[in-house]
């Protein structure tokens, strides 16, 4: 904008503040922002990146808590998890954690089930109910393994979640097509799960061993020493474990983990059959 003074040669601008007054920085400030005195105006100029304004955080939601809570377990263990850990690692305080989750219970009920909603389970069919359920063992402990540390929170838990609600059904659904009673398929369900998660449980347990550098740093170390343990064993005392040493050892996680689900099965037909 231009103004044309009768009593002046030239043309100016109306915005002369630069002209008028001698404007001249008076000091900085901590958040990036500069003071400058013109005259008597004092103006107060940001300087701090573009300045756009700090993006808001993410917004806090029980997901987000059980990812944390997760990341948590796989790195330092499951006892690591508590309120305030996972505060923590989102960021805020205890206090936001319990609009979302009333306490640690319900935290392991919400972990829990994020474990189990990611289990597929098939729909039942009675030719092969066998094979299903030696298939769901397997599903459930790569789903343990693949979170270190979640398989503890299963442990004295009654799932609530609709996730691992979901899973029991189609389990229960498997042993009714199978031809089990009720009742045997309830406890079946129930020793099912204890297993697998007990398994997971010590794997994980050898696993923060041999980080810590206080266990055998692999599963062919850990066999070979027992056997070796065996071996020395006095025959006087220890006959049979001594005699027994190579078979003791013999068989890796997986084929003994495959053999505990047909002896459970095969217990389970048993008990069927008897009670007919």
């Amino acid at each position: 904008m231009f103004v044309d003074n009768e009593h002046c040669s030239t043309q100016r601008t109306a915005f002369v503040s630069s002209t008028v007054f001698d404007m001249t920085e008076k000091s900085g400030s901590s958040d990036g922002s500069r003071t400058f005195q013109a005259g008597p105006i004092r103006i107060r100029v940001s300087t701090s990146g573009s300045g756009s304004r700090e993006l808001p955080k993410e917004r806090l939601t029980v997901d987000r808590i059980v990812d944390a809570a997760l990341e948590i377990m796989s790195v330092e263990g499951y006892d690591a998890v508590t309120m305030r850990s996972v505060a923590k690692r989102l960021d805020t305080g205890p206090a936001s954690l319990y609009a979302h989750v009333a306490n640690r219970l319900e935290l392991d009920q919400y972990v829990v089930n994020r474990i189990a909603a990611g289990i597929v389970v098939p729909p039942p069919d009675p030719e092969h109910w066998e094979d299903q359920l030696r298939d769901l063992g397997q599903r459930t402990l790569e789903a343990f393994r693949a979170h270190p540390g979640s398989a503890r929170a299963s442990m004295g838990l009654v799932p609530s979640e609709e996730g691992a609600l979901v899973q029991a059904e189609g389990m229960m659904a498997i042993l009714l097509a199978g031809g089990i009673k009720p009742q045997l398929a309830a406890w079946f369900g129930d020793l099912m799960a204890l297993y697998v998660g007990s398994v997971a449980v010590e794997e994980s347990i050898w696993v923060d061993r041999a980080k810590a550098g206080a266990g055998p740093q692999s599963e062919e170390d850990a066999i070979e020493g027992f056997r070796q343990m065996f071996e020395a064993l006095p025959d006087d005392r220890f006959p049979n474990l001594r005699s027994m040493a190579s078979v003791m050892v013999a068989g890796d996680g997986a084929r003994r983990f495959e053999f505990a689900l047909d002896v459970l099965i095969a217990g389970l037909k048993s008990l069927n059959e008897r009670e007919a």
